[in-house]
């Protein structure tokens, strides 16, 4: 593993905890209606803010990520039957201040500390991403945040990946990707970087060219990846 020199993470699942907002939505005082459903919400808007993402891409209909985050949120939310705009409001505001996973800063900074590039690699708009960024404390701990924007399209369209290069003047195979999305792992792996797939949840591999080079649950096993 010595030839890497750079590691990217996606963002959205990966570094940041995707199910925060409905989960500290649910946990207000007032919110018992919400509690019972919110897992199901996430689960939904989560779901239909990735559908979205492929399918504005594959039909040419790109929009940024914040708009296809709040068309998948009514969809979750009028599935729900809750369609009040205050709760709508709360947490398309909680989601743009997500935490960061417990373990992210502490192997963001073991990276920084071997001289290993670290950049995030995100279909996030440009805005969000440096809220969560801001929210996380984790804007140090990062050489720069790669937006989709700049191309257009969503991942995993290989343009996408090709941002990486660009920026850090670096072979497919000098990058060590990093996402808890097993199509953006196979997206990056048949690009040609090495992959670890975060699964916290314990899914098959997908059924897609590019294959997982490793898989962890976590992301503490980034740094030993990397010999770090």
């Amino acid at each position: 593993m010595g030839q890497i020199t750079t590691c990217i993470f996606d963002a959205y699942g990966t570094l940041f905890d995707v199910n925060a907002a409905a989960r500290a939505m649910a946990a207000m005082p007032g919110q018992g209606d919400f509690a019972a459903i919110w897992q199901q919400v996430a689960a939904d808007w989560r779901a239909k803010q990735l559908q979205y993402t492929w399918l504005r891409t594959l039909t040419g209909a790109h929009c940024d990520f914040w708009q296809v985050t709040q068309d998948g949120l009514d969809w979750a939310l009028e599935r729900a039957g809750h369609t009040d705009p205050a709760l709508r409001a709360q947490l398309l505001d909680l989601y743009r201040h997500l935490p960061a996973y417990p373990e992210g800063p502490g192997v963001l900074a073991a990276l920084k500390q071997a001289g290993v590039a670290r950049a995030i690699l995100s279909n996030g708009s440009p805005d969000m991403l440096a809220a969560a960024v801001a929210s996380a404390g984790i804007a140090d701990l990062l050489d720069d945040v790669l937006s989709v924007e700049a191309v257009g399209r969503f991942k995993p369209h290989p343009s996408v990946y090709d941002l990486v290069g660009a920026r850090f003047s670096t072979r497919p195979d000098q990058v060590l990707f990093v996402s808890s999305n097993g199509w953006d792992i196979a997206g990056a792996a048949a690009y040609g970087f090495d992959t670890i797939w975060i699964n916290r949840t314990g899914d098959p591999v997908d059924r897609l060219p590019g294959r997982p080079a490793a898989i962890a649950r976590d992301l503490g096993a980034v740094p030993a990846r990397l010999g770090v």
